[in-house]
C-alpha cells in the first residue's frame, strides 16, 4: 500500500512539473522585429498560435513618426477613425517617434484574423499594414 501511495505521489508530481513547464513555454514571448522604412513595414504577415505572447520590437528608420496598432478589425477601425495622438498604455499599441525603437507585447487569446498597422493620417491607406493569422494549436 505504501509503494502505491508513493508511486501515485510521484506521478502527480511529475504531471504538475510537466504542466508548469508547458505553461512556462507559453509565457515566453515570441519576438517579432518590425522595421518601418519608407512608410511600409518590413513584414507583411505573421502566423501565431492562440495563447502565444508576441513581443513586437519596432524600429522606425523614417524621418517621420509612426505607430503600431495590433488588433482585430474593430480595433483597427477605431484607430483609423480615432484621434489619439500617442500610444503606449495598452498592450499592442505604441507610438514610435522618428529614428527610435519601441516595444510592446500582446497575448493572442483567441483564434482568428488580426492585423497590425499605422493609423497616422494616410499611412494605412498607403499600405502601412500587415495581417496576422492566429490559429488553434
Amino acid at each position: 500500500m505504501k509503494i502505491f501511495a508513493i508511486a501515485a505521489l510521484l506521478c502527480l508530481g511529475l504531471a504538475a512539473c510537466g504542466q508548469a513547464d508547458a505553461s512556462a513555454v507559453n509565457r515566453t514571448p515570441k519576438v517579432v522585429r518590425l522595421t518601418a522604412f519608407h512608410s511600409h513595414w518590413s513584414l507583411a504577415h505573421l502566423d501565431v498560435a492562440r495563447g502565444m505572447t508576441v513581443r513586437f520590437i519596432v524600429r522606425n528608420t523614417d524621418p517621420i513618426d509612426h505607430e503600431l496598432i495590433v488588433g482585430d478589425a474593430g480595433v483597427q477601425e477605431r484607430h483609423e477613425k480615432g484621434t489619439e495622438a500617442k500610444h503606449g498604455l495598452r498592450p499592442g499599441e505604441i507610438t514610435v517617434p522618428a529614428g527610435t525603437t519601441a516595444v510592446t507585447e500582446l497575448t493572442f487569446d483567441r483564434a482568428g484574423p488580426f492585423s497590425f498597422g499605422c493609423h497616422l493620417p494616410g499611412h494605412w491607406a498607403y499600405g502601412m499594414h500587415g495581417s496576422i493569422t492566429v490559429t488553434v494549436t
